[in-house]
């Protein structure tokens, strides 16, 4: 007969056993921990390594960017950033959110719940058009296939472009902004950075970089999505960038724009204009204050939305923002009680 076991050999390989299974699973842990890492991009979303272009002066070549928890961090501001106290409530400023700053001098003139995130419709097409200066070339050319034009709202405000057209990004830019192009938004996502996903990257990467850590982009047209929102102190934050590059100010100040390009082979021209009332005589801009330019943005989530840049008789520029207006006329009764109080 088998030897019965004491109840301290019991002990023991009850101890022994549970060593043996804790090493288990540590080292299956360590393991599955391997494997995630290695995965390529597509499944390393998660672990913040993400394929991106780097700046096109540094193309063609590509490199992966590790994305750290100091990255993560918005970077400091620079001195004359305006910061954002609320302001006394104000009846005719009746939209979510409206701000208007002094960029030259750094003053809050007027803020209301600057920092509440809010879609922001077409406005983020100034999020693209930082993203396509930055990590793009003006005269490439780019061919558009349907594959760009996929999964596009046919009601949504478009460029009218089609599959066989040839563009450079200068040209898609004017068409991003004037007719506000979701399609050229779509066709500069697949230019510079080979497609949405990584152009969303890249967004929320230089998003990141000037502050704007209110905000998350997963498109470049703005087209409603629960994970796409802003604030309208971070579109002030875009602004701020934008402002610094003529090619931009060129855009927004321009009172038409004629693209004539190609659809394969066959000669197309199409021509621009601005949408914003200011610049089409529905709207009057408060003496002593002159608009340069701006962006519109509309969907039923995000309601009428307006960015614009301004100056005053003694050269100062501003940036006001107005983010869900009840409606177009409501949109710019709001921007123009925010102006008003330029001269106050």
């Amino acid at each position: 007969m088998p030897r019965k076991k004491t109840a301290r050999q019991v002990r023991r390989r009850r101890v022994f056993l549970r060593a043996f299974f804790v090493t288990l699973m540590v080292a299956a842990l360590g393991a599955g921990i391997f494997l995630l890492a290695a995965k390529p991009f597509g499944e390393t979303e998660k672990t913040g390594s993400v394929s991106l272009p780097v700046p096109y002066e540094a193309r063609p070549a590509l490199r992966t960017l590790e994305v750290t928890e100091d990255e993560r961090r918005p970077s400091l501001f620079g001195e004359g950033l305006c910061v954002a106290e609320e302001s006394e409530p104000d009846g005719a400023v009746t939209a979510s959110a409206g701000i208007v700053f002094n960029r030259t001098t750094g003053e809050t003139v007027y803020s209301h719940n600057a920092y509440e995130r809010l879609y922001p419709a077409s406005v983020t097409k100034c999020m693209t058009f930082l993203v396509a200066l930055k990590y793009g070339d003006l005269s490439e050319k780019v061919t558009v296939t349907e594959e760009m034009l996929r999964d596009l709202d046919p009601e949504s405000s478009v460029a009218g472009l089609k599959p066989g057209d040839t563009l450079s990004l200068e040209q898609l830019l004017y068409g991003l902004m004037m007719p506000s192009g979701n399609d050229a938004a779509n066709v500069i996502a697949w230019l510079v950075a080979g497609g949405e996903e990584q152009f969303a990257a890249l967004m929320n990467q230089e998003a990141r970089a000037i502050g704007a850590t209110g905000s998350h982009f997963v498109n470049a047209h703005g087209l409603t999505d629960p994970d796409h929102y802003t604030t309208a102190y971070d579109i002030y934050l875009i602004y701020n960038a934008l402002l610094d590059q003529d090619t931009f100010l060129e855009v927004i100040g321009a009172p038409g724009y004629t693209a004539e390009y190609e659809n394969n082979g066959t000669p197309v021209t199409t021509t621009w204009g601005r949408g914003i009332w200011y610049f089409n005589g529905k709207a009057e801009a408060p003496e002593g204050v002159t608009p340069i330019g701006g962006k519109t943005g509309t969907t039923p989530e995000a309601g009428n939305c307006l960015s614009l840049a301004s100056s005053d008789s003694q050269g100062n520029q501003y940036v006001s923002v107005v983010l869900k207006a009840d409606g177009r006329e409501d949109l710019y009764g709001n921007m123009t009680a925010l102006l008003s109080k330029i001269q106050k």
